[in-house]
């Protein structure tokens, strides 16, 4: 994990963060969030059926997109934060499905840091990977405010 001061994170606006460990994805996650969204497609949650007709049950498009807050966890401590705040999405992109099992990573870039709202807004660049795959699961812009 990279550590840098709230001052000094403009700094690495153009640079990559972060890359985490990779992570499993499981069918228990896909149930509780289907649980929590009523989301309950087949494609999801029904094992049998899923792993007859796609090979596998795959992982819901938000599911994945989900997963953010805990893998950004793992790639920047910024010192001096007192608060953030979720602004929104830029560009979100599902571009490969995630199969149960499947182990995911991130690969995080700080596109810009400017001030906002008496604090600093910063757009990351996403990148959900699939171990084996040329083409990741997702692809997203994620805009937080924080203060210091």
């Amino acid at each position: 994990m990279r550590t840098v001061a709230f001052k000094d994170l403009a700094g690495l606006v153009g640079q990559e963060i972060g890359l985490t460990d990779w992570v499993v994805v499981t069918q228990a996650q896909v149930n509780g969030f289907a649980e929590a969204t009523g989301d309950h497609q087949w494609i999801h949650v029904d094992v049998e059926r899923a792993t007859r007709e796609l090979g596998a049950p795959i992982a819901h498009g938000f599911l994945t997109l989900s997963l953010l807050p805990m893998l950004t966890a793992q790639t920047l401590r910024i010192e001096g934060v007192s608060r953030g705040i979720n602004y929104g999405l830029n560009k979100v992109r599902f571009t490969n499905v995630v199969p149960i099992g499947a182990r995911v990573r991130l690969r995080e870039r700080l596109l810009s840091a400017d001030e906002k709202s008496g604090g600093l807004q910063i757009v990351r660049e996403c990148v959900i990977e699939l171990e084996g795959q040329e083409r990741p699961a997702l692809i997203a812009e994620w805009i937080t405010v924080i203060y210091s």
